[in-house]
């Protein structure tokens, strides 16, 4: 830890920001440079903190899509499995222990792919 003296002789402890010790290489052709070097230097900053803070934000960007990934899944398995109960349900049939585990199993060795082929008809359509 760092202790910052303030003007007025009050001390503050602040911790120590973490150091960039990792490089990487990046080659771009002359449009594609210049480019990023326009849009760096109009948010005032130099190419490499401009592409270090693209980098970081689309890492950060890139969690909370598997997230809405993930809840997407699971809506899509509660979808099934209402779909698959509800019907007999409402009519007037009665489900097994037994139908509803296996509705379960289904649900959950499905959802993913399910998921996965909605989301492609949805980009198929506004492709077009």
């Amino acid at each position: 830890m760092v202790t910052k003296t303030l003007i007025d002789g009050v001390s503050e402890t602040a911790q120590r920001p973490a150091v960039r010790n990792r490089q990487i290489g990046i080659r771009f052709t002359e449009p594609e440079y210049s480019e990023v070097e326009q849009i760096a230097w109009k948010s005032g900053r130099t190419v490499a903190d401009w592409a270090h803070d693209a980098l970081v934000q689309n890492l950060a960007s890139r969690t909370s899509t598997d997230m809405e990934m993930h809840i997407f899944t699971e809506l899509v398995g509660i979808q099934m499995l209402l779909m698959k109960t509800l019907e007999p349900l409402l009519c007037g049939e009665k489900l097994t222990r037994e139908q509803v585990s296996t509705h379960f199993r289904l649900v959950q060795t499905t959802k993913a792919a399910q998921a996965q082929e909605i989301l492609a008809k949805r980009s198929q359509r506004q492709e077009k």
